[in-house]
């Protein structure tokens, strides 16, 4: 009698990294991939190519570097993912990359969250990315008015940006000087 052998499956299957159905589905269109990981405090994007030998990284970009650019706030908020986006944008349009189709990896995104804030800043730099207009958040929600908002009523939750000296019902300006100087880079 044979015994039939139990298969484990894929590493990454298991600890719930990867769904293979859907990295092949989106591999299948041979387009770039926007790949988008929010964590707490920090925002990262990557346009990624594939290839038999492993993916690369053709562009990418992380919250920390908006701290070049005058973003001295939280790096992981919506004004914040947009900005990750934006300059992620503007760096994948100097390697002539026009479009990419995004890709969320395991995490299902959330109606006007920070991957589609992310998605919104590529789009606005110039790399064409097909994503439904009614997912995307308002602009106010872009520049942080949703922040300077709950500022106003609570001063006691901004301890963080009153040590590194900046006015949390100023978010907007701060938006609007480092998107410029994106701009200019």
């Amino acid at each position: 009698m044979r015994r039939k052998l139990k298969v484990a499956p894929f590493r990454r299957k298991r600890e719930g990294k990867t769904d293979y159905r859907m990295r092949i589905r989106m591999l299948s269109g041979q387009k770039p991939r926007l790949v988008i990981r929010p964590a707490v405090k920090n925002m990262s994007a990557q346009i990624v190519v594939y290839n038999d030998k492993g993916d690369i990284v053709v562009a990418g970009s992380h919250s920390h570097a908006l701290k070049h650019y005058g973003w001295t706030v939280h790096g992981g908020n919506l004004p914040a993912a947009y900005l990750t986006g934006y300059l992620l944008g503007m760096r994948a349009r100097k390697k002539n990359i026009g479009n990419a189709v995004l890709d969320t990896g395991t995490r299902t995104p959330i109606k006007g969250g920070r991957i589609y804030a992310c998605a919104q800043g590529v789009i606005d730099a110039g790399v064409h990315v097909p994503i439904d207009k009614k997912v995307i958040p308002s602009i106010e929600r872009l520049s942080g008015a949703h922040i300077e908002l709950y500022a106003k009523q609570n001063k006691k939750e901004f301890q963080d940006y009153v040590k590194k000296n900046v006015d949390p019902t100023t978010v907007r300006k701060l938006f609007a000087q480092v998107k410029a100087a994106l701009q200019e880079a």
